[in-house]
């Protein structure tokens, strides 16, 4: 896709929604240290926060964003940076077929900072949060793809079972299903309040926590694929990686933790072992050197500037080795 800009069909967001600071921005620059004239992939671009940090180091980026009104702001925030900054419009799961990032790599590293931003969650016309009235549609890129709407008024019982489970962990998914399920009999959901509301009637609450929290995480993270586009991306970044490149993920939940973690660790193992074998072996496929076998979390500074990066985990690696699709 072009890297030209494009028109937010949405019009101007909220003046009280400001860009997001970056998470971890100081841990991401020691964690891929980044040096002049090395090129890296931002395959979350966001606010630029990160990609500006590895600027102004001296590197150049190549970003992506599904985003489309991020990306606006990125380039017109990076501009100075002048043909070190480039931006795509697209989702980082796809990398590796992006004609533009294709032809830019390898890359001497890689960052993905996964979730939602504040921008997103504080701008009511994207839907993505039950603090705020307005139309429930939860699409990162609001140019293609179905609704949070679409997804509730339409999917059977069981399958809400499943997502608000699955994805949210909801321990009430079948009273959350149920009740969703009956209301839409009598009127469909088009409104972020809407749906808060009868949550918030028909599910307890968790000390603190909002009775629709869960259910709206896993209704994002579904009409996005989240969890499927993590999985394909670090399967498919590691292609667009020179030898001795550093790729690091932020995650801020424990779904996608869960995932970056396991592939990490098992792309890191140096010897294998299996009970019918006389003795361990070394792992074949073995492609990185595991920089964070604990993952790095916020200082305390900064959470109290920024409580939303309470929850965040910095994990990252080295490519040691070449995957066979590696970018001569």
């Amino acid at each position: 896709m072009s890297s030209s800009a494009s028109a937010n069909p949405r019009g101007p967001a909220s003046p009280e929604a400001a860009w997001h600071e970056p998470v971890m921005r100081d841990e991401v620059v020691r964690i891929l240290q980044p040096r002049e004239g090395q090129l890296f992939l931002d395959g979350t671009l966001g606010g630029g926060g990160h990609g500006e940090a590895l600027l102004a180091a001296g590197a150049r980026v190549m970003a992506i964003d599904r985003d489309m009104e991020a990306l606006d702001h990125a380039r017109s925030r990076l501009s100075v940076f002048g043909d070190r900054f480039r931006a795509v419009h697209g989702n980082f799961a796809d990398a590796a077929t992006n004609p533009e990032v294709r032809a830019a790599a390898p890359f001497d590293g890689a960052l993905l900072d996964l979730g939602v931003s504040s921008r997103q969650l504080d701008t009511a016309e994207r839907g993505f949060s039950f603090r705020h009235d307005g139309p429930l549609d939860m699409r990162m890129d609001f140019s293609s793809g179905e609704t949070a709407a679409d997804l509730v008024n339409a999917a059977s019982e069981e399958e809400l079972v499943r997502i608000f489970r699955e994805f949210g962990e909801e321990p009430q998914s079948k009273r959350a299903a149920r009740a969703i399920v009956a209301e839409r009999e009598r009127v469909a959901f088009a409104r972020t309040a809407q749906l808060a509301a009868l949550l918030e009637r028909v599910l307890p609450r968790r000390g603190r926590i909002h009775p629709a929290t869960r259910v709206f995480q896993a209704l994002r993270i579904a009409v996005n694929d989240e969890l499927g586009a993590l999985r394909r991306g670090l399967e498919t970044i590691p292609t667009l990686l020179r030898g001795g490149a550093r790729f690091a993920v932020i995650t801020f939940h424990s779904l996608e933790d869960r995932i970056v973690k396991s592939f990490f660790r098992s792309g890191s193992e140096e010897w294998l072992d299996r009970p019918e074998w006389p003795a361990p072996r070394r792992n074949p496929d073995r492609l990185f050197l595991d920089l964070t076998r604990k993952p790095l979390e916020a200082a305390p500074e900064e959470v109290k500037r920024n409580p939303r990066s309470r929850s965040a985990h910095l994990r990252a690696v080295e490519l040691i080795s070449l995957p066979q699709e590696v970018a001569a």
